[in-house]
């Protein structure tokens, strides 16, 4: 039997799209929330999750930031999926029947140049490929579904138009989980660290917890900062930077960064997709 990878979502859904193109021939377990995602991995159901984490539009997807450091699961991966909308709809239905588009609040958000070209209304889903699927349950020439074209063969519709964000450069990161660490060997290439740490409450804590990345030459590539608990004065920190723990400057850093740190866990090394490589080069 094909391994499992888990993702919350329906069937169709950009993540199931990336699930998909990460790990061809994997089956795909479609999931309610996160929570459950992250409890199929925990419980056997599936050996990986495939969890979004920043989107280049969007920013950071909410709740993965708090829910990582408490999963119990690792980082072993990453995966950049290209976002690119579809207008699907039933058989018989045209640019010239369609009057509303239906879809997730952040896609309608990013196809809205589009959608006003073709004079459509939006309507607010729960998600995209379940848009899809209301779409072809309802019928009709008048609805259409903004989704992936992933979504368009799990049900039956046809694509109208495709690429139809306003945006070329729309693309997901998602971490993928497991039970165990998986880092490759110390001194592999492209390598990337994920931690989180909380600072100790004294003046200019995180500007000397971060020091040591800098006089040890680590590149840090995401830092976001989210409260705990609801406390204003409890402070997290989510990170990625290049290179393995296990390597003398990444380890140096982190054992700076733990000396300053009221808490340091780190959540997993792994290797850099090809599109982060794609992207650091473009950029130089």
């Amino acid at each position: 039997m094909s391994p499992v990878i888990a993702f919350q979502g329906v069937p169709g859904a950009y993540s199931d799209l990336a699930c998909r193109a990460a790990y061809p021939g994997w089956r795909t377990l479609p999931c309610a929330s996160f929570e459950a995602a992250i409890a199929a991995v925990h419980e056997g159901e599936a050996r990986l999750a495939m969890l979004p984490c920043e989107n280049s539009l969007a920013g950071r997807v909410p709740d993965i930031h708090r829910l990582l450091p408490d999963s119990g699961l690792f980082v072993v991966g990453e995966h950049f999926q290209r976002v690119e909308h579809c207008l699907l709809a039933p058989r018989g239905a045209t640019l010239v029947t369609l009057k509303r588009a239906h879809s997730h609040p952040m896609a309608l958000g990013q196809v809205l140049h589009s959608l006003r070209a073709l004079g459509l209304e939006p309507v607010i889903e729960a998600d995209t490929a379940g848009a899809a699927k209301l779409v072809a349950e309802r019928g009709g020439v008048e609805d259409a579904a903004v989704a992936s074209s992933l979504a368009a063969e799990v049900y039956g519709l046809e694509i109208l138009k495709r690429n139809i964000e306003d945006a070329a450069h729309n693309t997901t990161r998602f971490y993928i989980m497991a039970r165990e660490p998986a880092p490759p060997p110390p001194g592999t290439p492209h390598c990337v660290t994920t931690f989180v740490f909380r600072v100790r409450n004294i003046p200019a804590a995180l500007y000397k917890a971060l020091g040591g990345f800098a006089t040890n030459g680590v590149n840090m590539t995401k830092l976001e900062s989210y409260m705990v608990g609801g406390h204003f004065a409890a402070t997290q920190f989510l990170c990625d930077v290049d290179g393995h723990a296990e390597d003398p400057p990444l380890r140096r850093a982190l054992e700076e960064l733990e000396f300053f740190s009221r808490e340091l866990k780190l959540l997993g090394t792994y290797r850099a997709h090809p599109y982060r490589l794609e992207q650091a080069a473009a950029a130089e």
